[in-house]
């Protein structure tokens, strides 16, 4: 009788010592999500506080998955429900936090957004899951809302309002087009710019000359095309924004290969066994290397670039699925692509990956990659076309030759 209350009692203790590193967790989300309500995201860069703060919520994460592996753990059907449940709950409201942030990179007025955030964290502080889940997804809902008054407000308007996009599956043959593509899933609407490869050279600009894992210089879209003459640009890979919580540690820096116009190649160590997928320019042929790994350090090339989702190569729809929620959420899906000499730049609005693929593959482009997305979307042509949302740490260009 006492073995069983004594294994009764270490089980009591267990889990308030996982309910304690929650709410400890679900705290630290607070106070980062507070900080960047209130306009102060620029402490995660000053702030030793803060730092200690994060530091101290990957110790605490790595405790949690110590608990995890623990015995008494284990037998325990129920502890380890709760236990997923906690780690499901707080992974959904990173995301959802990030997605929020990455609305205010698009200067949208998020106040009623923020209140049903601060709900939910109040839920999750109280180990409400079911609430918390509930208010989790009416905020998704309403960030996707958010995302769909983006799209219209960027359409082309006339004196009698906003022009709707015609239906055209074919790209443009030179300059700047808003178009509506049909494919099976839906029609899209689509910003694209295109360029003869025979006048036009594609390269990638650096806010920064070298590698860089922190702190990282960034810069608007606009400064890049000022800077180097171009006449087109569009925001370049995934990095880190200063403002994601996550990011405390490396803000602003990106991990994939890179090749500047100063022929320097970024990221280059920790990229030689890299299964990411890149696209690289030179003369007027835009090639495709399924992995980086696949690229030596070729500098006689324009430009080079590796990020995801790979959407289309050798004309064929080449997207195969992704268990990433922000790749698989309806959105804009920025991309880089080209059809025989002709380069492509643009926007597909409202689309998950999966659409923007099928979208690439009906304009008939020979091959496609995607580029960063959210609040990182910017896309120039004489002008914003989209954005300027988030200062970032490189850009893709088009200048003439």
């Amino acid at each position: 009788m006492a073995n069983k209350i004594m294994v009764k009692v270490e089980k009591m203790n267990i889990w308030k010592k996982i309910k304690d590193k929650v709410i400890y967790l679900v705290l630290i989300v607070i106070f980062a999500a507070t900080s960047a309500l209130l306009g102060l995201n620029y402490v995660y860069k000053t702030n030793p506080q803060i730092l200690a703060l994060n530091k101290s919520l990957v110790e605490t994460k790595k405790e949690l998955d110590t608990l995890k592996q623990d015995n008494q753990f284990k037998i325990n059907q129920e502890l380890k429900d709760k236990m997923k449940k906690t780690d499901d709950t707080y992974k959904k409201t990173i995301t959802s936090y990030e997605k929020l942030l990455d609305l205010k990179a698009q200067k949208e007025d998020t106040k009623e957004l923020d209140a049903l955030f601060t709900s939910i964290l109040s839920y999750l502080s109280e180990l409400n899951y079911s609430s918390a889940s509930a208010d989790l997804a009416s905020l998704n809902s309403e960030i996707n809302k958010r995302y769909q008054k983006l799209t219209t407000a960027s359409l082309p308007t006339s004196s009698a309002g906003a022009i709707t996009a015609t239906v055209n599956n074919a790209p443009p043959g030179n300059g700047y087009s808003f178009q509506a593509v049909k494919t099976d899933a839906g029609t899209f609407n689509v910003a694209i710019i295109a360029a003869n490869l025979n006048s036009t050279r594609v390269i990638v600009d650096t806010a920064s000359d070298s590698d860089c894992s922190n702190n990282c210089p960034v810069m608007s879209l606009g400064d890049y095309v000022g800077r180097s003459g171009a006449y087109a640009g569009i925001n370049g890979p995934f990095f880190c924004p200063a403002e994601y919580p996550s990011c405390a540690g490396k803000t602003n820096s990106f991990d994939t290969l890179l090749m500047n116009k100063n022929k320097h190649y970024f990221n280059s160590d920790n990229n030689k066994y890299s299964t990411v997928p890149l696209a690289y320019f030179t003369g007027n042929i835009m090639g495709i290397r399924g992995q980086t790994l696949e690229w030596g350090r070729d500098t006689g090339v324009d430009s080079v670039i590796a990020n995801h989702p790979l959407y289309v190569v050798g004309g064929n729809n080449v997207f195969g699925g992704s268990g990433d929620p922000k790749i698989n959420s309806a959105g804009p899906r920025t991309f880089i692509a080209n059809k025989g000499n002709f380069a492509y730049m643009g926007i597909i609005y409202s689309a998950s990956a999966a659409n923007a693929a099928g979208v690439l593959k009906t304009l008939g482009m020979d091959n496609a990659l995607g580029l960063d997305q959210g609040g990182s979307t910017a896309l120039w042509f004489g002008g914003y076309k989209a954005g300027p949302g988030r200062n970032i740490p490189a850009a893709l260009l088009f200048v003439r030759k």
